[in-house]
Order: C-alpha cells, then sequence, then structure tokens
C-alpha cells in the first residue's frame, strides 16, 4: 500500500469520526489475534462480506498489495520481525457508507530461554553468615515479551518470592530477578531456585523453566548459654557442658580455665570446683566471658547406724550434718516427728528417721536405738500332747534388749529341730516317738539378766515309716545321656490305702518321674503319698546327674616356669565345667608315679570367695563347675626338669560308672635353678707336682644354669687354661670359681713341687728284676738234675704187678723197659 492511500485512509476515518459517522468497518480477521514463537510462521485470513473494489494487507513482513479479493490470507513462514503491526484494509466502495476502512491484527512474537540460573552474593558461594543480608540473583536471558514474565522464588519446596516486570519492550532482553535474604541458623542447608514463568494466556501458551537447587550452610555462633550470667549453680557431680552447653556452625570449639589451668568440661565438678572460671569459644566468630561457679550440693548426713544406752542413764548421740545451703534436721519414729528425752526407757528403743532437707534436695538415714533392759517372763510356751508320728512345736519367746538368746534342757532326738528367728525360739518336733516325752525347758539371758520356763509334752499312739517304694532308690545319670524312669508305688501292705501318689512339684503327677539329663541339676526328686490311715508322709529319690570335665590342665600359681632351689612352688590343677565337684578327687603325680604333697589346699570353685557366696560350696552345688585344687613343694635340684601331672576322678560310689571316669592333664615341666658344686673328687686341696712334668688341674662343677668356671692365681706362676682345665708348672695357690644366675663358689688347690725320683727308681727297679732272675734260673736248675735227669740201675728191677714194668727206685711211675726172660 502506497502512502498517498493510508494518509487517504487515515483522513477519512478522522472525517467520519468528527462528522459522528460510526459504522463499524465490515472486516472479519481470523483469528483477530495470534501469538507466535520467534522465527515459526503465522496465517490470518481477512475476510469482508462487501464488494470492495480492492483489499489488501499492510504489514512490515508479509504484506500483501491491493487486489480484487473478498478475502485474503496474510501468511509468513519465519516471523522474525519483533515491531510487526499487520492491517487488513478495503478500498472504498461504490454506493457504500465506507470511503475506506482497515481492522488491525494483533500479533505477540515470543521467545524463551530453555535454561536459567541461580547465583548469590556471597563471598563463599554456599556459605552464609547468619543475620547477614545476601541477594540470589535470578538470570533470564534472551527472553520476550518481557512484561509477560513472572519469577517466582522458592525456599525449600514454599514459594516465598513473586517477582513481575513492566517493560513494554517487544524485543528480546536479558532480564535479572534480585530476591533479598537475611538466613538464620534454621536456615541451615535449606536450598534456592527460582522458576520463570512467561504467560500468554488466553491465545498462547503458558511456558516455565527453573533453575539449578542452591543450597547454603549458615555459619553461626558460637553461642554460650550462660553467657548472660553473672554466676553459674550446678549441682556436684554435673558437667560444664551440660549447664553451659555451646552451639555454632561450623562446630565451636570451647576451652574453660580456671586460675590460669585448663579444665575438662565434661568432668563432673565437686564442691571444691567452686571459683571464677573463664570460657573462651572460637567458631564462626571468637567469644570470651568470666563466669563464676557456684557448685551445691544437697544435705550430708552422718550418724553412727546403731546406738546403744542403758534404760534410765544419760546418753550422748552426736549426729554431724553438711550441705549447701545449710539443711534443717527432722527426727521421725513411726512417722511422726519426735524428740528424744533426756533419760531413755524401752519404750524409746526402735528406728528413727532423721531428716535433713534443704531447698535443694533432702536426705534420710535411720538411726537404731537400742536401749538395754532385761528379758521379760516367758510367754507362749504351754504343755502340749501329741500323736506318735505327728508334729508339734513349742514356742519359747521373751522380750529383751539385746534380743534374748535362747537355750533349751530337753532329752536330745534327732527329729527335733531348733531354731531361732526373729527374737523367738521354736522347738520342732516332727515325726514324734515315745523318746520325744518328757519336759522341755527354755531359757532366756541376755547381758542384764535370765528366765526360764518349762513345759511337758506328752506323745500318744504310733505310726509307722513312710510306706513308699521307689525303683531305683539311687540314680546317677550322665549329662545328656538317654533319659531314665524312677517309680514310686505304696509298700504291697499300705497299697489299699492310698489315696494319691505322685511326684511332688511336676505338672503332670504320676508314679513315673523322668529325668531331664540337660539341666536337671538341682533336682531332689520327691514321692508323696496320702494314706486313709496316716495321712501324707513323703520320700526323697536319692538322684545324681553327672558331668565328666571338659578340661583339666595344671599351671603354676605364679606363673613361674623356673624356680630357685630351695623356694615353694604352688601347683593348681583346673577342672572345667565338671558336676556334681563334690564327688571330685585329685590325684598329683610327679613322672609317672604319684605322690602326697606336705601342703594341699582344698577343693574350690575357681575365682569365688566362700565366705561371700554360698554358691562356692563345693558340697552344696550341684550344677556344673569350674574348680581348682592347689598344692604347694618345696623344690630341689632333683625336681629340675620333672614332669607334674593332676588327674581328677569322679567317684560316684557303686551305682556310678565303674571304674570311675577320670582326666590326666598335660605334663607340666619344671626348671629349677640351683646354685653351683664343684666336684673336689677331681680336684683334691693338695696336689703334687714333679720339676718339669706340668699337672692338669680338672674343675667341675653341677649347677643350672650350668656355672661358668674360672680359674683365679698369681700373676708370678705359670700356668695354662682351657676351658675347665688348668695346666700348671709351678707349685702355688689355685683358685676354681663357678658362677650362674643363683651364686657363685670356689674351691682353692694347692699345688706342691717335688723332685723327680723316678729315674733312680727305675735304675733299682731294674737291678732286682735281674738279681731275681738269676736266683730263680740257680734254683731251676737244681730242681731239673733232681727230677728230670734221674739215674736208673736194672740190677734186681721189680716187675709192676698192674702193668708188667719195671718199677724204678720205688716210684710207681711208667718206664718204657722190656722184661727180661
Amino acid at each position: 500500500m502506497s502512502e498517498s492511500t493510508l494518509f487517504v485512509r487515515l483522513f477519512v476515518g478522522i472525517l467520519l469520526s468528527a462528522t459522528g459517522v460510526h459504522a463499524s468497518c465490515p472486516i472479519e480477521l481470523s483469528p483477530p489475534s495470534v501469538v507466535v514463537r520467534y522465527g515459526d510462521s503465522v496465517s490470518v485470513n481477512c475476510s469482508t462480506l462487501e464488494s470492495p473494489e480492492g483489499m489488501g494487507w499492510e504489514a512490515t513482513q508479509g504484506g500483501i498489495s491491493v487486489m480484487k479479493a473478498t478475502h485474503l490470507v496474510w501468511t509468513v513462514e519465519n516471523l522474525t520481525e519483533w515491531t510487526v503491526f499487520p492491517s487488513c484494509f478495503i478500498n472504498i466502495l461504490q454506493n457504500s457508507q465506507f470511503q475506506q476502512c482497515s481492522k488491525n491484527l494483533t500479533v505477540v512474537l515470543y521467545t524463551f530461554p530453555e535454561s536459567i540460573s541461580i547465583r548469590s552474593s556471597s563471598a563463599q558461594v554456599h556459605v552464609m553468615d547468619e543475620g547477614k543480608k545476601y541477594n540470589f540473583t535470578c538470570d533470564i536471558h534472551n527472553i520476550a515479551p518481557v512484561q509477560n514474565l513472572t519469577v517466582r522464588w522458592y525456599k525449600g519446596g514454599e514459594m516465598v518470592y513473586a517477582d513481575t516486570f513492566d517493560n513494554p519492550r517487544k524485543e528480546p532482553v536479558n532480564q535479572s530477578s534480585v530476591f533479598s535474604f537475611t538466613p538464620s541458623r534454621q536456615d541451615n542447608r535449606v536450598t534456592f531456585r527460582c522458576e520463570a514463568h512467561l504467560d500468554l494466556w488466553p491465545i498462547g501458551p503458558q511456558l516455565y523453566t527453573s533453575s539449578q537447587e542452591h543450597n547454603i550452610t549458615v555459619y553461626f555462633g558460637p553461642d554460650v548459654q550462660c553467657f548472660l550470667l553473672d554466676k553459674l549453680e550446678l549441682l556436684e557431680g554435673e558437667t560444664l557442658k551440660k549447664h553451659c552447653p555451646v552451639t555454632g556452625h561450623p562446630t565451636p570449639s570451647e576451652t574453660w580455665l580456671k586460675d590460669g589451668e585448663l579444665m575438662n568440661q565434661t568432668v563432673p565438678l565437686s564442691r571444691k570446683d567452686t571459683g571464677l572460671y573463664t570460657i573462651e569459644a572460637e567458631g564462626a566468630s571468637f567469644i570470651r566471658k568470666d563466669l563464676r561457679v557456684l557448685v551445691l550440693y544437697g544435705p550430708e548426713l552422718m550418724c553412727p547406724n546403731n546406738y546403744t544406752a542403758l534404760e534410765g542413764a544419760p546418753y550422748n548421740l552426736t549426729c554431724i550434718v553438711e550441705g549447701y545451703p545449710k539443711p534443717e534436721i527432722i527426727w521421725s519414729k513411726d512417722g511422726e516427728e519426735v524428740e528424744l528425752p533426756e533419760n531413755l526407757t524401752r519404750r524409746d528403743s526402735g528406728q528413727y528417721l532423721i531428716t535433713a532437707s534443704s531447698n535443694l534436695s533432702s536426705v534420710n538415714l535411720t538411726v537404731e536405738i537400742n536401749v538395754i533392759y532385761p528379758p521379760s517372763q516367758i510367754v507362749e510356751l504351754e504343755d502340749s500332747e501329741v500323736d506318735v508320728g505327728s508334729t508339734v512345736w513349742l514356742k519359747c519367746f521373751s522380750v529383751g534388749n539385746p534380743r534374748p538368746k535362747y537355750f533349751w534342757n530337753y532329752y536330745r532326738t534327732a527329729n527335733v529341730i531348733e531354731e531361732n528367728e526373729d527374737g523367738v525360739s521354736r522347738l520342732h518336733i516332727h515325726n514324734a516317738t515315745v523318746y520325744n516325752m518328757g519336759s522341755y525347758t527354755c531359757h532366756a539371758w541376755n547381758d542384764r539378766g535370765n528366765v526360764s520356763k518349762t513345759a511337758r509334752v506328752t506323745v500318744k499312739g504310733a505310726r509307722q515309716e513312710c510306706p513308699i517304694e521307689i525303683t531305683p532308690d539311687r540314680m546317677v545319670i550322665q549329662y545328656q545321656s538317654r533319659s531314665q524312669n524312677a517309680t514310686c508305688k505304696p509298700t504291697p501292705t499300705s497299697s489299699k490305702h492310698v489315696n494319691e501318689i505322685y511326684w511332688q512339684g511336676f505338672q503332670n503327677k504320676g508314679t513315673s518321674w523322668s529325668v531331664d539329663t540337660y539341666k536337671d541339676w538341682d533336682l531332689r526328686p520327691v514321692c508323696t503319698a496320702n494314706f486313709t490311715v496316716i495321712g501324707t508322709c513323703q520320700k526323697h529319690l536319692n538322684f545324681t546327674l553327672y558331668k565328666t570335665p571338659d578340661s583339666i590342665s595344671i599351671r603354676p600359681i605364679n606363673n613361674l616356669s623356673a624356680v630357685v632351689e630351695g623356694r615353694e612352688l604352688q601347683l593348681q590343677c583346673d577342672i572345667t565345667n565338671v558336676a556334681p565337684a563334690g564327688n571330685l578327687d585329685v590325684r598329683w603325680y610327679r613322672g609317672n608315679e604319684t605322690f602326697e604333697p606336705l601342703i594341699k589346699g582344698s577343693m574350690r570353685v575357681t575365682g569365688c570367695l566362700p565366705e561371700s557366696n554360698t554358691n562356692c560350696n563345693i558340697s552344696v552345688v550341684r550344677s556344673p563347675l569350674n574348680v581348682s585344687s592347689t598344692i604347694s613343694i618345696t623344690l630341689n635340684r632333683n625336681h629340675n626338669g620333672a614332669e607334674f601331672r593332676c588327674d581328677a576322678q569322679l567317684d560316684l560310689g557303686p551305682e556310678g560308672p565303674q571304674p570311675p571316669p577320670n582326666m590326666m592333664s598335660s605334663p607340666l615341666n619344671i626348671t629349677v635353678y640351683y646354685k653351683p658344686s664343684i666336684n673336689t673328687t677331681k680336684l683334691p686341696k693338695t696336689i703334687p707336682v714333679f720339676k718339669d712334668y706340668p699337672e692338669e688341674l680338672v674343675c667341675e662343677a653341677d649347677g643350672h644354669p650350668p656355672p661358668k668356671i674360672q680359674w683365679l692365681y698369681s700373676s708370678d706362676l705359670m700356668a695354662r687354661v682351657s676351658g675347665n682345665t688348668l695346666t700348671v708348672f709351678d707349685a702355688g695357690i689355685y683358685n676354681c670359681s663357678a658362677t650362674n644366675v643363683v651364686d657363685s663358689i670356689s674351691h682353692e688347690v694347692k699345688v706342691i713341687l717335688k723332685e723327680d725320683y723316678l729315674p733312680l727308681i727305675a735304675g733299682f727297679v731294674a737291678v732286682t728284676v735281674v738279681a731275681i732272675s738269676i736266683f730263680f734260673l740257680f734254683i731251676y736248675s737244681i730242681y731239673y738234675k733232681n727230677t728230670r735227669m734221674r739215674r736208673y740201675s736194672l740190677k734186681n728191677p721189680k716187675l709192676d704187678t698192674h702193668s708188667g714194668n719195671v718199677a724204678h727206685n720205688g716210684w710207681d711211675m711208667q718206664f718204657p723197659m722190656t722184661k727180661l726172660s
């Protein structure tokens, strides 16, 4: 459209307005307005019911020249003109009230970023100080139209601020929204984010995008709870940290000083810790405070637990009370407040409650006041009559302080039991027999006097033993073995009189009882029967559940593996998890032979003190125990290297396993240290030495550890040492010493030098041997002539009667001669 045409249209419009003509322009736009994303296409139809001479679109982008038409579409494939203002118009018509008219199309061109960002004014990106003002900035780049933009701020999941803009600019801008925030400590770890909303409703979309989350850390403190106090009061036993905690972020460090010395704030305070303290705390900042600490403590009452006074005599009972603030003292007896009289009577005996109280707390203490007076007359002891086999109680009671002691005079039998409890003495006669008839005198006495009273007991009738048979009457069963049963039944003569018979203490009553071999350690089974004639009676089963030891070991009590000779060594045999320990017998071995030590301790429960625990009594406890037995041995050198062992045997009698089970420990080797002993048989005190013939002196010593041998002699003597052997050449005094860790011993040898007479003796012996040889040769020659070289004569020979040989000079010797005829 030309500028002249546009001018005409405007002129006609002004003229019509001036002349009062207000007819509407017969143009319809479809749609009448559009919202288009930057760079997208757009299409709008302009139509009329009139027949104009021409129709066209006036626009900076996509304009259409005048043409003959009743509808015309304005189309742009890529709308990028931010200030586009399209207008559809029709030219002057003939015979029409319109000269020319037009309608403008509202076009909103927008752009929206894919992401936005958030930042803070803090020097440290995510760290803020409590109470300080900070700005968060949300940056939105390249957005249009900005007047349709709303920025919403979120703290956590809650919106805290919305920011709008009145900028009429249509072109894209870089817009920022600022949110001011003053953090508190409750905001620690909170997150912030911003959202950008572009609202083009109702003809356009509603768009939004969110920034990333920005989390903050808030530094605060340190805060000292007692910072505003001039003094701090706390109870004794409490800590500074509890009553004056220090908080902050980051976690502050705190230091407590008293008189310049460092104090541990977690240690409970006592009354002596009252004083002036200085606390220093450093975290996000540093603070220092002087504080007076007062340690309060409640009343403390010190009185004797017992106080004894003579009746009617003055007394002196003093109680000491401490506390801050000072407590008030109240005496009460039987719940009523009392005051003690100057002279006590027996009515004043009893327990008193002393209360010391303050505005802080209170404490109670009981004091037993004993007023001593003699026993009163005995009451409640009367004559009694009882049937044989029945039970009767005789009661003797007297009042006195100290509490009277009782003594009974009567014919003592096994079925009478004396019981003293709560100041009363009772005689319990059970299964009464004729031997219980007679007089029973009770004596009551204390340090102030004594009284007595006699009662007579008459026994009538008769009664047998409880007629119950238990099979077997003795049971010995091994732990975790197969269960066994015991039965109880009335004797044959009483079976028709029995009303009920059962094992007492079991839920399922019956005549058969089964043992639980896993847990029935202390069980003492009792069979109870009720008979029509003799009533109820009981009989016990002799039952033992036993367990062999898990292990047995031997060790020295003082953990010494080496002991000096002559000292005492204590050995302990530890037997673990055995029952019943009262049936255990411990034997001791040295090598393979048993021995009885001179000192042998009794068997006891390991780690248990019998005087303070009844469970330490081996003869009473039947469940598994760890027990030990000790012996003492005075060691000598013969014990060195000896092996000691202990053997535990569980002897349960003839009903128990045979042979009795036993277990032996591993051997314990003992090392005995003993002092050296020099062998003087090889080293006499005096040894002769011939000149030019050296002599060897051998020094041998026994000891453990093996001793060290050393020879000592004068420096002017010539000698040579080789180990424990000393070769000497000169006369003199030589000393051998043997030393080990136990002791040192020495032996002195005197060497005497003698002349060497050996050559002279050898010559003399040679001459003597030659002389003796000559003498024996002479004797032998004479003997040979007389015996071997005899003279023979054949004159008047005599024949041997036995062999026919001729006898020779009366010798009865055979001679080879021929008899002549």
